[in-house]
């Protein structure tokens, strides 16, 4: 579990002044990358390796607005690894520590040819930092 701090910018609010709802999904982005850099595995290290991670489906529930200039402080978690799938959490809450929006993200592990790839076979380092990820996410 890690945690990623955004400060919400002008430019993803509406004309009411609260963040638009495709923010969130941007956001969950961002701290997915720095989760991974945190993790020693950011997107570099794994494309220069070979390995894609393209996202699979997300979802988002979105609980309270978030506004213009307000930090929210966003927790991912690796909740799922099945070997080639994974699946990230997310919370985010506001400075007051209520939850504005949670959702998930699906991904999967694709070698150079864009097929599916078990990074047990191929990519020995990618497969224990998912698991040590998944270990401290529980």
């Amino acid at each position: 579990m890690e945690t990623y701090i955004h400060k919400v910018q002008y430019y993803e609010t509406d004309k009411m002044g609260i963040t638009h709802h495709s923010n969130y999904i941007r956001w969950f982005e961002e701290a997915r990358v720095d989760f991974l850099e945190k993790a020693g595995m950011g997107f570099e290290k794994m494309e220069a390796m070979g390995v894609a991670s393209p996202v699979m489906g997300v979802k988002a529930r979105y609980r309270r607005p978030t506004y213009f200039a307000e930090e929210v402080q966003i927790t991912i978690r690796l909740i799922r690894f099945t070997g080639i799938k994974f699946t990230f959490s997310y919370e985010v809450k506001n400075a007051a520590g209520e939850l504005c929006c949670e959702g998930e993200s699906e991904h999967c592990f694709l070698d150079e040819a864009g097929r599916p790839a078990r990074p047990k076979d191929r990519w020995p380092a990618i497969q224990r930092m998912m698991e040590e990820q998944l270990e401290k996410g529980v």
